[in-house]
């Protein structure tokens, strides 16, 4: 790996989830740097790969390897970079340590400054951070100063749209081994940091070491996102100066893991994941019964960048998924609404409606909604970061019910209003097949879940069917009556 590239070099960089694939041809059919830089997020340009030389990047999406030799040998043989018709030029400092935004579908949206290296940098290569202006030694209290306005960034962290300084100094006051829990498990946009820009997510774990004087830090991620945990770990080996024992583990796929409390269940190493009572909370009693914090990437991140630039990013780090041609990963100033973050991707069909805020997000079809937590929470959707769109040929009865049968095969089992709450819940939904619909019960039943369960996932499993009847209660009369508006459901019992 070249430590630094220089800014008279033609530099070509491979941008995609796997970007060795395309990589295998193009390092041997050029005398320029190639090298991988992992995903930008938006995968329906990718494998990107993008040509650079003294201030201007060609960018060349969808790439076969077969097409990355082509480009790779042109540019040889004239000495130019635009050579072989790129999709998108953009002019920009020679010596940037961001990605230039060209005009391209999704990775134009919005603006990209938590994101600004993924695509770009080369995730395991500390040379290229410290050029963006990383490794910093910051003291103590200019971290817990951004502490106080950072909040949370989704369900896996344990301060959840809270401001993380209260955490901080309560961990800090514990007179025992104390760890960070990095909990990087199953959100799209958390693994895209770990893929591309894992430097930023370990920069903000010191960070926290120092304000909140830990101990050890732990990195927890999901046995399904190998690649990433693969990038991780190599970040990690070649970091030139971990003050604490950094350990990285995986644990199962499921979704309910990635809950804090069962987060550390999981990395306890229990086989059943059981969320746990609160209090006492992690913060007093946590990892192995020591005082624990649990940040998601995205937090962290976010934590990096605002020590960096004096200023915390006020933005935003969204997944679009669902009946779209690829998802895309891409950040949002608070300011901004659901709809522009629609507008990252093409969706299949026509739009019907949106499901904002992970698995048990809440329906919506006003997308004039800002993505701030407090905007999403008042317009009753969820804050995780991951926006679900649903096409018109989409039948939101069906899709209401398969989450909640999700929920009830999927949940710990502990308490009773989240075990059998979604049990209920799910016969509720399938009975509007058999022509009983009951939004009264249902409402009952969702009180009950949202007001007694003791962990967040019992108390969000009922919030898309909450939502979604509120915005869409002629489709439940509907199904009462025998008829599907949207045409989609074949067999009626196909809910169960």
């Amino acid at each position: 790996m070249k430590n630094i590239i220089t800014d008279d070099e033609t530099v070509v960089r491979v941008a995609a989830r796997d970007p060795q694939q395309v990589l295998s041809g193009a390092n041997t059919a050029t005398d320029s740097v190639v090298t991988k830089v992992g995903t930008t997020g938006v995968q329906a340009i990718e494998p990107l790969v993008m040509v650079t030389h003294s201030g201007r990047t060609a960018f060349h999406t969808q790439c076969s390897p077969e097409r990355a030799d082509e480009i790779t040998e042109q540019i040889d043989e004239t000495d130019d970079e635009t050579q072989g018709t790129p999709d998108a030029v953009a002019e920009h400092d020679p010596e940037t340590t961001r990605l230039p935004i060209p005009e391209l579908p999704g990775l134009d949206a919005g603006v990209r400054n938590v994101l600004s290296g993924c695509g770009w940098r080369r995730p395991t290569n500390p040379s290229d951070h410290e050029l963006a202006g990383g490794f910093l030694d910051v003291d103590p209290a200019a971290v817990l100063e951004v502490g106080r306005q950072l909040r949370g960034r989704g369900w896996g962290d344990s301060c959840h749209n809270d401001v993380v300084a209260d955490a901080w100094q309560t961990v800090r006051s514990a007179d025992e081994e104390t760890t960070l829990v990095v909990n990087a498990h199953g959100t799209n946009g958390d693994t895209v940091l770990l893929a591309s820009a894992p430097f930023e997510v370990l920069d903000g774990a010191a960070a926290v070491v120092r304000a909140a004087d830990i101990d050890r830090v732990v990195v927890y991620a999901s046995t399904d996102d190998e690649r990433p945990v693969e990038t991780l770990q190599t970040a990690v080996d070649n970091h030139p100066n971990l003050e604490v024992p950094l350990d990285v583990v995986t644990g199962p796929a499921d979704y309910r893991a990635a809950e804090p409390t069962m987060a550390i269940e999981s990395i306890e190493g229990n086989h059943r994941l059981e969320a746990r009572l609160r209090p006492p909370h992690l913060e007093d009693v946590g990892l192995h019964g020591r005082p624990t914090l649990v940040h998601t990437p995205r937090t962290l991140a976010n934590l990096s960048v605002a020590l960096r630039r004096e200023e915390l990013p006020a933005t935003r780090v969204l997944t679009l998924m669902g009946d779209v041609a690829a998802p895309a990963t891409i950040e949002l100033p608070e300011s901004g609404t659901i709809s522009e973050a629609v507008s990252a991707v093409a969706v299949e069909g026509s739009f019907k409606a949106a499901c904002v805020g992970g698995r048990f997000g809440g329906l919506t079809q006003d997308l004039d909604v800002a993505v701030d937590p407090d905007s999403l929470s008042e317009a009753e959707l969820g804050t995780d970061g991951t926006i679900r769109v649903l096409s018109a040929d989409r039948c939101i009865v069906e899709f209401v019910g398969r989450l909640a049968r999700f929920a009830s095969e999927e949940n710990c089992g502990r308490c009773v209003p989240c075990r059998e709450g979604t049990t209920q819940l799910t016969e509720l939904l399938r009975d509007v097949y058999d022509g009983e619909y009951a939004p009264g019960r249902i409402e009952e039943l969702v009180r009950v879940m949202e007001t007694s369960s003791i962990c967040s996932f019992g108390v969000q499993a009922a919030r898309p069917a909450r939502t979604a009847i509120e915005a869409f209660e002629v489709e439940f009369q509907a199904h009462a009556d025998g008829q599907c508006p949207a045409g989609s459901c074949v067999e009626a019992m196909e809910v169960s």
